[in-house]
């Protein structure tokens, strides 16, 4: 597994808000260089997610998406994760959002890799990811 820890200077809410708006998705949810062009929420138990990031030399996009399993506004998101056409890996995603006055830490753990080497590309993943949401709150 893998345990990233981000601290971003917004309101729970909000960062609650950029993880759960499919707008607010477009704007972050792909490593650096990648757009997304589709992002799709159902944002209950059980509904699903799709999020299609392309790379910058207009390649084939990956697509990831998953089914929630807990939500609870704004603390607590926990979802399944397996990207659409390769491997059919599922693995797990538990996101908390805690208060920090005014600010807000992110704790993200991503679980139940089949191996390291993947873990390991996840977690590069992830940690761009997250620089695009502090560019997207620092743009705001």
């Amino acid at each position: 597994s893998l345990t990233i820890r981000r601290t971003f200077p917004v309101a729970r809410e909000r960062v609650f808000r950029a993880w759960t708006d499919p707008e607010a998705l477009r704007h972050w949810s792909c490593p650096l260089g990648f757009t997304v062009s589709t992002a799709e929420v159902d944002l209950r138990v059980g509904g699903r997610y799709r999020v299609a990031m392309h790379p910058p030399d207009a390649g084939e996009p990956s697509i990831a998406w998953g089914t929630y399993r807990e939500i609870t506004p704004p603390t607590r998101l926990v979802y399944t994760w397996q990207w659409e056409g390769g491997a059919p890996d599922e693995t797990l995603v538990t996101v908390e959002f805690r208060d920090l006055g005014g600010e807000t830490e992110v704790v993200l753990v991503h679980e139940l890799f089949p191996a390291p080497d993947v873990r390991d590309l996840h977690n590069q993943g992830w940690a761009s990811c997250l620089d695009n949401l502090a560019r997207y709150f620092a743009a705001a």
